[in-house]
């Protein structure tokens, strides 16, 4: 049975699509940024935007059933390399012991304040 979860941000309505779409026992969050979705905000920090990004993301999770312990892989968009070494340690402690796969692209993304988006695949291990 296919689940679709919100976040309540106006980029989901617009863009026609899900936060995070639960599918079984896979859950498939949408690249998330470090927008506070509740004032619609973002700080120019990079690490700053990466730990919201991943509040997002674990809010989407728990909506699901999930955690970041579930995270069985990961994709980080970066548009500015030079921003990696303030990113990487907010990672790498979100992850660490986890260890899911991962990969990180250099790209341009749709609006010029996001420094870092991130989107996840978790697999469930008790369905919800």
């Amino acid at each position: 049975m296919r689940r679709l979860i919100s976040s309540g941000s106006p980029f989901e309505a617009e863009g026609g699509y899900s936060r995070a779409v639960v599918d079984g026992e896979w859950v498939f969050v949408a690249g998330t940024t470090g927008f506070d979705y509740r004032a619609m905000t973002i700080a120019d920090d990079p690490a700053a935007q990466t730990r919201q990004a991943l509040r997002n993301i674990e809010a989407a999770l728990s909506e699901a059933g999930a955690s970041l312990a579930d995270v069985v892989r990961v994709k980080y968009y970066v548009p500015n390399a030079a921003d990696w070494p303030k990113i990487v340690p907010v990672v790498g402690a979100a992850f660490r012991a986890i260890r899911p796969a991962a990969t990180a692209l250099v790209c341009d993304l749709v609006d010029p304040r996001m420094k870092i988006e991130i989107e996840v695949t978790a697999r469930r291990t008790a369905t919800a």
